[in-house]
């Protein structure tokens, strides 16, 4: 447990320094915060809904269900978020919009699946953007350690 507390300091801590890849990946998941708790877009269930307008019901669907995940290509998030929209979210962390996308299609997945955890949506405004943070931090620490 102990190299699971270490891990978890470390995630934290790359989150407050703000620094390196660390605080990319903290920007990574601000990003995804925000994806997934704006008002303006109706929070996880708006963009749940713009994924089944570009025709990805199924992958998303995958996501929030209980079975494995659908994945879904850089060009695909690409479609769905638009480019006026990752060029604002990729100028956050500093990376160009290509680099964001290809992080969140390996991110985004993870995050619906660990917030869905019975394949059922969380209604509109139950996600506040601090209480997602601490609920995926757990997951970013696993993500960190994968790449």
């Amino acid at each position: 447990m102990s190299l699971f507390d270490s891990l978890v300091g470390q995630v934290a801590g790359a989150l407050n320094a703000g620094g390196g890849n660390g605080g990319q990946a903290g920007g990574l998941m601000g990003v995804v915060t925000q994806l997934l708790t704006d008002p303006q877009h109706g929070g996880l269930q708006g963009l749940i809904q713009t994924f089944e307008q570009q025709g990805l019901g199924q992958v998303v669907a995958s996501w929030v269900g209980t079975g494995q995940n659908l994945p879904i290509s850089a060009e695909q998030l690409s479609a769905v978020l638009g480019s006026e929209k990752l060029q604002g979210l990729a100028q956050q962390v500093g990376l160009n919009p290509q680099e964001l996308t290809g992080q969140l299609a390996q991110w985004l997945p993870q995050a619906v699946d660990h917030l869905t955890p019975q394949g059922q949506v969380p209604e509109a405004g139950a996600l506040q953007p601090d209480a997602l943070q601490g609920a995926l931090g757990g997951l970013l620490g696993k993500f960190l350690g994968q790449g």
